[in-house]
This record gives structure tokens, C-alpha cells and sequence, in this order.
């Protein structure tokens, strides 16, 4: 589920860049809560997956049409 993936994977699995953890635009949001998932530390516009609440990581996107999406992070040993 990646809840603890600390890559640095920046877009989502067709490829639309990742929106900053910390920036309201386009996509206003107040998920994840950074005081509660220390995961979150420094994720800047990573996907992530804190809490384990998605199957996989996933982050806000910058394309205003898209709110967010998962990401395609490749399982570790895999090719």
C-alpha cells in the first residue's frame, strides 16, 4: 500500500505532475493533516500514501481538471 514510501516519484500514473503538499492551488485541500503523519515531513510534491487509507500512493495533481490520482511506483525487487 506504500504507506510508508518515501520516493521521490513526482507524477501520477498518466503522468500529470504532482501538486506540492503544501500549496492550496489548484487544489485546495486539507489532507493529510502534516501534524499527524510525520511521513509527510518534507514530502514536497512526492506521492505518498499517508495513513494507508489508498491502495497505493497517490497525490494532488496540478491539472486543475484532475483533483488527484494514484501514482505508479514499481514494487521493490520488480523490473
Amino acid at each position: 500500500r506504500g504507506r510508508f514510501y518515501q520516493g521521490n516519484v513526482s507524477v501520477t500514473k498518466d503522468g500529470i505532475p504532482c501538486q506540492r503538499w503544501d500549496a492550496q492551488e489548484p487544489h485546495s485541500h486539507n489532507r493529510p493533516p502534516l501534524n499527524i503523519f510525520p511521513e509527510m515531513q518534507g514530502a514536497e510534491d512526492f506521492c505518498r500514501n499517508a495513513g494507508g487509507e489508498e491502495p497505493r500512493p497517490w497525490c494532488y495533481t496540478t491539472d486543475p481538471l484532475v483533483r488527484w490520482q494514484h501514482c505508479d511506483i514499481p514494487l521493490c525487487g520488480t523490473s
